[in-house]
């Protein structure tokens, strides 16, 4: 009589370890429901990161009239201060006080800035659009000054709390606790673009403005609550008389491998290769295939998606001994047919063929991502130096900065060319300064397996990683 009982439970346990791939991420020191409130500061992150990269791009270009150059530029300016996130990863792991807190400044400063620049970006944008008062340069500086403030932020919030996540998890649990921690950017993408793409059905001047202080509210909100005593003050760590090893010479100990310059090189192209669409893809929807503000937004939750079923292929890839690099050129060659849909959905006037390949993109993209991350792990192991995930960071980052910066002043300067004739009457079509861009990324993807190459070929397959069930560990953001 006892038997089945006994059964039933082993089964329901087996279920959810085998649905719920981060149910075993808990742990007597960092209970679940703990976990999932720190990783509220990633919701926050991807929140912000619709609205810079997804939502706004598109108002700014087709609603409010702004030059895609010009929306290129300042959607760039947060990715900036990217470099700077092996820094302050550096900084938090030695921050000396006598309150004994490590991670929390950089978090809550980190907050703040990210709420402040949220908070005065939909005056700014109105400013730079209907500008009738004060000098020309006013709305300009005001929205690369809203934009860079929101992007310090993130960056400090996010290498911050990734940093307290990884120290509040057993060794044991680790990878998997940082895993689940990424995977709610993610989650916070795809729900924000849901309810973004609600509230924006009717959109107007000031429904954008209550939607971005909205965001801007729901930032603090979430970060508080991620923040609220998570993190023991032990002033035995911060005490000020304490020998850290400078900066330069922990980067001197990973440049120490010779694979890591390869490594990052393949990160920065391939980067380079899946970001220039980012300021792109909802404004080509909206001028190409006339899909509506509240359409296009919804792009970002099936390239969210698209993502989260990336990092599952990849996982999955890895945990079966598969080699890291190999997982990167497949998720590049995936990009390459991404790109493919999207380019002749222009042609095959198809929304349909648009959205597969906004979705095979974000898979791609997911599974270049955790491939090349986990081989910069392999790195740290070598060198003994964690400043290989910062790296890793700081590179994607500003590749994403550059990529979308580039995105739009060549789509703006071919657009151009073509609007004119100059190019002949065959290439008057407002989608060619779009499908330039889209091929340039397919050229940028197979640069990045050319840099991929010889690691593939020099070194052999490993045995099965230990990274939990979806396959991130220690993730950077």
């Amino acid at each position: 009589m006892n038997h089945k009982p006994q059964v039933f439970v082993e089964f329901w346990q087996k279920v959810g370890t085998k649905f719920l791939p981060f149910a075993d991420a808990a742990s007597e020191t960092l209970p679940l429901g703990r976990l999932l409130r720190l990783s509220l500061f990633q919701v926050a992150v991807g929140m912000a990161a619709v609205l810079l990269t997804g939502t706004l791009n598109r108002v700014m270009i087709l609603e409010l009239g702004v030059p895609t150059t010009l929306v290129a530029i300042m959607v760039s300016l947060p990715f900036l201060f990217a470099p700077a996130r092996a820094l302050i990863g550096y900084k938090s792991d030695t921050h000396k006080s006598l309150l004994g807190w490590r991670r929390v400044p950089y978090i809550w400063f980190g907050s703040l800035t990210q709420f402040g620049g949220l908070a005065i970006m939909p005056f700014a944008l109105l400013l730079l659009e209907s500008q009738t008062l004060g000098p020309a340069w006013a709305g300009p500086v005001a929205a690369a000054l809203a934009f860079l403030i929101t992007g310090i932020g993130i960056h400090m919030v996010q290498t911050a709390g990734l940093a307290l996540a990884t120290d509040l998890a057993p060794e044991e649990t680790r990878p998997r606790v940082v895993a689940l921690v990424y995977v709610m950017l993610l989650v916070g993408m795809f729900f924000s673009a849901l309810i973004f793409a609600y509230f924006l059905e009717d959109f107007s001047p000031k429904r954008l403005i209550q939607v971005v202080q909205g965001a801007a509210a729901a930032t603090m909100i979430f970060n508080v609550i991620a923040l609220w005593k998570q993190e023991a003050r032990r002033p035995s760590l911060t005490n000020p008389k304490i020998e850290s090893p400078s900066f330069s010479e922990a980067w001197a100990s990973f440049r120490q491998d010779r694979r890591s310059f390869r490594i990052l090189v393949a990160v920065g192209l391939g980067t380079i290769g899946f970001s220039m669409q980012d300021v792109l893809l909802e404004p080509y929807g909206g001028e190409v295939l006339n899909l509506s503000v509240s359409q296009t937004t919804l792009l970002t939750a099936l390239f969210a998606a698209g993502t989260l079923v990336g990092f599952g292929i990849a996982g999955r890839l890895l945990a079966k001994g598969a080699d890291t690099h190999r997982v990167a050129a497949v998720g590049t060659l995936i990009g390459v047919v991404a790109f493919s849909f999207v380019i002749f959905a222009a042609p095959l006037e198809s929304a349909t063929a648009f959205r597969i390949g906004a979705t095979l993109i974000g898979t791609g993209g997911g599974m270049f991502a955790v491939g090349t991350m986990i081989a910069c792990m392999e790195l740290a192991k070598a060198s003994g130096s964690g400043l290989a995930l910062g790296a890793w960071g700081a590179v994607q980052a500003s590749a994403v900065g550059v990529g979308l910066a580039s995105g739009g002043i060549i789509r703006d300067v071919t657009g151009e060319f073509a609007s004119t004739g100059a190019l002949g009457k065959t290439m008057m079509d407002p989608s060619l300064g779009y499908s330039v861009v889209y091929h340039l990324e397919i050229g940028f993807l197979f640069a990045s397996l050319i840099a991929i190459g010889p690691l593939v070929r020099t070194i052999a397959p490993t045995e099965p990683q230990n990274i939990g069930k979806i396959g991130l560990a220690d993730l950077p953001g």
